[in-house]
């Protein structure tokens, strides 16, 4: 039996921690953070409870819409609004919350088996 290794996921990945945010590529981003497939920008998050659709506007834009959007709210799950949760649904596009550290090992997996998604993460503390 042959074994290869899984192919790497396209676009910016994770490659670590670095502080209160995340180290993507050759590149560290100091606090919270928007990924898609193409890129990755820092982000000014909101509170969790105050999150808007507005908020995710660029992960939004995305053509096609991702299948869903990874939201890690920092060191530990919290919910965000449920309006929010719904008007994401009505659009097709799913919510999975987490914490930032789950959500940005999940991102490495889902886009190594090419999903179409998008990540908010809120910084570490």
């Amino acid at each position: 039996m042959r074994m290869e290794r899984d192919p790497e996921a396209t676009g910016p990945l994770i490659r670590g921690f670095s502080g209160r945010g995340y180290r993507v590529d050759d590149r560290v981003h100091d606090g919270g953070m928007l990924l898609t497939p193409e890129r990755a920008v820092d982000w000014v998050a909101p509170a969790v409870d105050q999150l808007t659709m507005a908020d995710m506007a660029e992960a939004l834009a995305l053509t096609p819409l991702p299948e869903f959007i990874l939201l890690g709210t920092g060191d530990t799950l919290q919910r965000p609004p449920v309006d929010l949760i719904l008007a994401l649904e009505a659009l097709g596009v799913g919510m999975e919350p987490m914490d930032s550290r789950a959500a940005a090992r999940a991102w490495g997996l889902l886009r190594a088996e090419q999903r179409w998604i998008a990540a908010l993460l809120y910084p570490l503390n």
